[in-house]
């Protein structure tokens, strides 16, 4: 299960070669980041290694990650390799544990407990269903182009379609970049990887914990109808939570609904759920985050 690739493409649009942490010894790996303009380590890549280097641990078919709860300690460098400690803490008939801890510079920027689980038989089965909205190819740069807004649609929007990217990602609220406010909160975005992945159920669940901190943290302002480009704003994650319930594939389109309960003292609790498109929900997720407003500087 996720066994290290001997060569792999250094194009930054191939997800495959940013998860492909290098093992050093038992229990211990090396993860390099991808040559971006972002001045520190993406914390969804970070998630992605980290559960990487907890599969590789994992033996036995079909014991497959189920959970994981993670917190940002250390803003990533992401100028050097990343260090990924697993700690092998159970190993049962039906469920494993692993600790991760990410270490830069001798010290601890990340730490994530993977839970692993046998599949059962259902006993019981339910799910919420998917919301209403439009398809990701209605959603396309095609599609997008012919709306008058398309001018004047900012730098940030237009990258969302660019295709140098691990994730390719379609929003479905466009008109909320131009200042509209969302009243409930309640934001929507198609994504899948850009690059076709493996038939390797364990890299897709790493891919979309790679992907699941895109944008999160957006909900907590869309109230306000600001977003995480706001230069007034320093948004940064501080916990990651999320659960697998059902089998997909990260390179097939999935919808990332997305909502934000509560923001008060500097911090906004968010909210998502993805589905397939044929309305199959396959994971859920929970972060808080660190929404400070920037303190303008003294003037003498």
């Amino acid at each position: 299960m996720l066994e290290r690739k001997p060569t792999m493409s250094k194009s930054l649009i191939d997800l495959i070669s940013i998860l492909d942490i290098e093992p050093l010894e038992q229990n211990l790996f090396r993860g390099v980041s991808p040559k971006t303009r972002w001045q520190r380590v993406f914390g969804g890549q970070v998630i992605g290694q980290a559960m990487v280097a907890a599969v590789r641990t994992v033996e036995g078919e079909g014991r497959m990650p189920h959970s994981l709860h993670c917190y940002f300690i250390l803003p990533g460098d992401p100028a050097i390799p990343i260090i990924y400690e697993v700690e092998r803490l159970r190993d049962g008939k039906s469920y494993s544990t692993r600790r991760v801890t990410a270490i830069q510079h001798g010290r601890a920027i990340f730490s994530i407990m993977v839970s692993f689980h046998v599949e059962e038989e259902n006993s019981i089965d339910h799910q919420d269903p998917m919301p209403d909205v439009p398809g990701p190819d209605q959603l396309s740069a095609e599609e997008v182009a012919k709306q008058p807004m398309f001018k004047d649609m900012p730098d940030f929007i237009r990258r969302y379609y660019e295709s140098d990217r691990p994730i390719e990602m379609r929003p479905v609220e466009i008109g909320r970049y131009f200042g509209e406010k969302i009243p409930n909160g309640r934001l929507h975005l198609w994504m899948r990887t850009a690059a076709k992945l493996p038939d390797d159920p364990a890299l897709h669940m790493c891919a979309l914990a790679y992907a699941s901190d895109f944008s999160l943290l957006d909900a907590a302002m869309a109230r306000s109808g600001r977003t995480l480009h706001d230069k007034r704003m320093m948004p940064a994650s501080l916990d990651h939570a999320m659960w697998f319930h059902r089998p997909f594939r990260a390179d097939e389109w999935l919808l990332y609904c997305q909502d934000s309960p509560s923001a008060l003292g500097g911090r906004g609790l968010t909210r998502g759920m993805i589905y397939k498109q044929d309305g199959t929900l396959v994971a859920s997720v929970a972060q808080e985050g660190s929404i400070r407003e920037r303190r303008e500087a003294p003037t003498d």
